[in-house]
């Protein structure tokens, strides 16, 4: 080990000022370095561990005093003398910083990541959307900022058991999973979704706090049990042919989409995302690819006479205008119609007195549904089929076909109740009795 020098006081380690190494003794190998005429000084301890001699680093001065430096001078020296090299334990010790910098991951920096890794996964631009907003709205200002590796489940019902207000009244409407049901479930899972990216990526080494059986199912109450049912509103069957009447009368593309909606009774997504390739007009039949139904199953549709005269119609009008499109029911500027287009065209209605009660397209589903139950003899499975449902039980298990030709006979007859405006002057609807 190094010779102790004389043992310097604080006032004269203070008044050392020239260039070099400068032993102020106290600890063998106690070094004050001094370099740029006097303006750099620091700690600096040589000490012999075999087989070579170090220097190890103990801080700037005056900021690491005098009595501080031989403090940790005495601590390196014991170090060595049982058998610890300081610098490989310091290297050691900013390498694991490092890691654990890399694993020091935000809420939001994991939501980010992972839906940017899963964006193709998305149904269509909407679903990314509800995801961020969900996001942004709930969850964010309660633990985005958390690290997700010290994110408790106390956290996460903090996020769920949120306080909802009236946006007007600013009074407390209850919490966020009893008010907001069916939003606050889809916002646990997509947490439970960031945690499993984040487990997997080793950001979080404990359990998954956002999963719900077994866990959140015995904090909260079941979904099943407080959620209130809300039914789409709809333009009642004994109304539908008045309806029409009004809707025909606007010749926007908006409205057309909606008319064809009415006639094929799919989902709103559908009908906006209908492309020409899609119609086969000499077996009157709609493929719509797999991709564009929420099932994630092509589904084919029987067009019936009119719904091919609309479309017909509309072909000739786009290519009189020379507004042809990749799309059936294009934009005005040739891509898909916002997913507010076909209400808007309803809200309208209703507020100039065309529409005697609110309603939404989604809710011609619902017409068709009653209609077809109430009014006909189509078999129930038929017209699930033609909805686009899957059919369960022993029905649903052994048949294979899609009754294509029953269908076909099905939405015959309800394009031909769509053309009875007389519908609208009685609730005494003439039923449509016949055997499918």
């Amino acid at each position: 080990m190094p010779k102790i020098a004389k043992e310097l006081s604080a006032i004269e380690v203070k008044r050392l000022n020239t260039d070099g190494m400068h032993f102020v003794g106290g600890v063998a190998g106690l070094i004050l370095q001094i370099s740029n005429d006097g303006k750099a000084k620091s700690w600096l301890l040589r000490v012999r561990a075999k087989p070579k001699r170090l220097n190890i680093g103990l801080g700037p001065y005056p900021q690491t005093s005098l009595a501080e430096a031989r403090a940790e001078a005495k601590l390196k020296l014991s170090e060595v003398k049982s058998g610890v090299n300081p610098i490989s334990t310091k290297k050691r010790a900013k390498s694991e910083l490092a890691i654990q910098a890399g694993r020091a991951k935000s809420f939001i920096d994991c939501a980010e990541a992972y839906m940017k890794a899963k964006a193709a996964e998305y149904k269509n631009e909407k679903h990314a959307k509800q995801w961020r907003t969900t996001l942004n709205t709930y969850v964010y200002p309660i633990i985005g900022r958390l690290l997700v590796a010290d994110i408790s489940r106390r956290n996460i019902l903090d996020v769920l058991e949120q306080e909802i207000k009236d946006p007007k009244t600013k009074k407390s409407l209850g919490s966020f999973w009893e008010v907001r049901t069916e939003t606050a479930t889809r916002v646990q899972q997509r947490m439970k979704a960031v945690f499993d990216y984040a487990l997997v990526n080793e950001y979080r080494t404990t359990v998954n706090p956002a999963t719900w059986e077994g866990y959140l199912d015995t904090l909260l109450p079941s979904p099943k049990k407080i959620k209130t049912v809300q039914h789409h509103p709809a333009v009642p069957y004994t109304q539908i042919g008045g309806f029409m009447v009004e809707l025909r009368k606007k010749p926007s593309i908006g409205a057309k989409a909606l008319e064809f909606l009415i006639h094929t009774v799919v989902r709103s997504g559908s009908v906006r995302e209908a492309r020409w390739a899609d119609i086969d007009f000499e077996d009157k039949v709609w493929t719509i690819p797999a991709e564009h139904t929420k099932t994630k199953q092509e589904h084919r549709v029987p067009l019936s006479p009119q719904a091919v005269k609309l479309l017909k119609e509309l072909q000739k009008t786009q290519k009189e205008k020379g507004t042809e499109s990749f799309y059936i029911f294009p934009s005005p500027t040739k891509k898909t119609l916002s997913d507010m287009a076909l209400s808007e065209i309803m809200r309208g209605m209703l507020e100039r007195g065309e529409l005697k009660n609110k309603a939404v397209p989604h809710g011609f589903r619902s017409t068709f549904k009653d209609w077809a139950a109430d009014k006909t003899n189509h078999q129930n499975f038929v017209s699930e089929m033609a909805l686009g449902h899957a059919v369960g039980g022993t029905e649903g298990h052994y048949r294979r076909g899609d009754l294509f030709e029953k269908r076909r006979k099905l939405m015959n007859d309800w394009s031909k109740l769509l053309d009875s405006p007389w519908v609208n002057k009685t609730a005494d609807v003439i039923p449509l009795k016949r055997k499918a």
